[in-house]
């Protein structure tokens, strides 16, 4: 394995908010505990760890450089800035598929409001990095409510990551905001570990040492 002291490592974490009005958006239930559980796992394994996060009710994790965003566009732009600098990037953050279209500049009032909303897509940060990608390794999260395999190998593929984290949600006791996990780690050889289900930070402490950039 490469020297632990010379591992850079870029996570985002956390979802993303993308606003209609100055006071409402659309957002996800991500609350970043898996992405900053990895941060404190890279941390104690001798990375340097600079972490990308979005809107969450969490401590910054000691030993590591936090870089607070709200929206799709700001992770963007952040992950941008630091990939190349980077031996690994872990995309765990939840990051909104689509934004509205306009965003008002005042709060729409109830009674004037449109019922109606169009949405325009992201940006695709995940596939802006790899399709860049030099030597870093990508690790992909695929959080999904069905069909969990099919999908996440599908996104590895698309996305040309080196390795993408399944993991079910939509079920109570694990994924958005519990703090247990169970999580399928699937490598581009096409070979698998089942991880948990554990608690967020044991499977953090895993996914860290079979990810590691340079492992033998």
């Amino acid at each position: 394995m490469a020297n632990a002291s010379t591992i850079r490592c870029l996570i985002t974490a956390g979802p993303t908010r993308e606003f209609i009005d100055p006071v409402r958006f659309i957002s996800n239930p991500s609350t970043g505990k898996m992405g900053f559980a990895l941060a404190e796992a890279a941390v104690d394994a001798g990375w340097t760890v600079d972490l990308v996060a979005g809107p969450v009710a969490l401590e910054e994790p000691d030993g590591v450089i936090l870089y607070p965003v709200v929206t799709a566009e700001e992770m963007l732009h952040q992950v941008d800035a630091l990939f190349d600098a980077c031996d690994i990037l872990i995309m765990t953050a939840a990051v909104s598929d689509f934004r509205p279209k306009v965003q008002h500049a005042k709060k729409e009032k109830k009674g004037d409001a449109s019922m109606t909303i169009e949405f325009e897509r992201t940006v695709d940060i995940l596939k802006t990095m790899t399709e860049r990608k030099a030597q870093q390794t990508v690790v992909g999260f695929a959080a999904e409510t069905h069909d969990i395999r099919a999908y996440a190998e599908r996104k590895m593929k698309e996305k040309r990551c080196d390795y993408i984290v399944a993991n079910k949600v939509g079920q109570l006791g694990t994924g958005f905001a519990a703090d247990t996990n169970e999580v399928l780690l699937i490598a581009a050889d096409g070979s698998s570990t089942l991880l948990g289900p554990d608690s967020k930070q044991a499977i953090a402490r895993e996914l860290i040492t079979l990810v590691a950039p340079g492992k033998e």
